[in-house]
């Protein structure tokens, strides 16, 4: 889950939360005094909702930080290997190229025997 969607499922659900409440005080067929004791509770337990909230929001920013580091890791480790592969190909190129040359001067400048000088 990104960080996007997991920021808008959240608000969506304290925006649900209050809606509810809110519909439910005015549709309950409670007295003044019945619907204040309610809220009182309600507001009581505020604190334990929000920590609860807190540890749950908290326990998804420790999982999407693990799966970045993995997803990280991962592509370093890619990127080594293409870095050494790209290494040595540009070292046997260059080899390679050594070696031609040699060949294209051997070629062009025979060696003249000593015995004919």
């Amino acid at each position: 889950m990104s960080k996007k969607s997991t920021g808008s499922f959240i608000g969506g659900l304290l925006l649900g939360s209050a809606i509810g409440t809110l519909t439910g005080l005015l549709i309950a067929p409670r007295t003044g005094r019945d619907t204040r004791q309610l809220l009182k509770k309600s507001a009581d337990a505020l604190p334990e909702l929000a920590e609860d909230l807190s540890t749950s929001v908290q326990l998804q920013a420790d999982r999407l930080s693990e799966s970045a580091l993995r997803s990280w890791d991962g592509t370093l480790a890619r990127l080594r290997e293409a870095i050494a592969a790209g290494v040595e190909a540009s070292q046997r190129e260059s080899l390679e190229l050594k070696q031609s040359r040699a060949e294209v001067a051997t070629q062009s400048h025979p060696s003249v025997p000593d015995h004919q000088l």
